[in-house]
């Protein structure tokens, strides 16, 4: 299956500092495996499971981009819009990934979504990894 995009050009960011990412992942199994990964390419990861304090987080950890994984793409749609409905986020790239990524993809063009990179399950940290670079570019 095909990674849908929505990208938009994102601010020019240092590359000095190690890119900070918030993840937000409902399978503690997966989360560490995803950090792991994601660690071992060069990231910074902060994993939290469901919260509804997301932008509170995204603040407290300086969070570059945000990763958003949950059995039901209803979890990640509440998280992403609650970010989004924040000025200070609005333009923060995202990774969602969700096994209904065709429900995923109408939500997200119905919103006019932007900086955001949608992956289906099943997924690599590589992926993630690489949907990350590209919208931190």
């Amino acid at each position: 299956m095909k990674t849908n995009r929505y990208l938009a050009p994102a601010p020019a960011r240092s590359s000095i500092r190690l890119r900070r990412i918030l993840l937000i992942d409902d399978t503690p199994e997966i989360a560490d495996l995803l950090t792991f990964a994601l660690r071992d390419l060069g990231y910074t990861v902060f994993a939290v499971g469901f919260t509804d304090s997301v932008n509170d987080l995204i603040l407290e950890q300086k969070a570059d981009a945000l990763v958003l994984d949950f059995s039901s793409f209803d979890m990640s749609e509440s998280l992403f819009d609650t970010v989004r409905g924040n000025p200070n986020h609005a333009e923060l790239p995202v990774v969602i990934i969700s096994d209904v990524p065709e429900k995923a993809d109408a939500s997200l063009r119905s919103r006019d979504a932007r900086q955001v990179f949608l992956i289906p399950k099943p997924f690599t940290g590589a992926q993630v990894a690489r949907a990350l670079d590209e919208l931190l570019r």
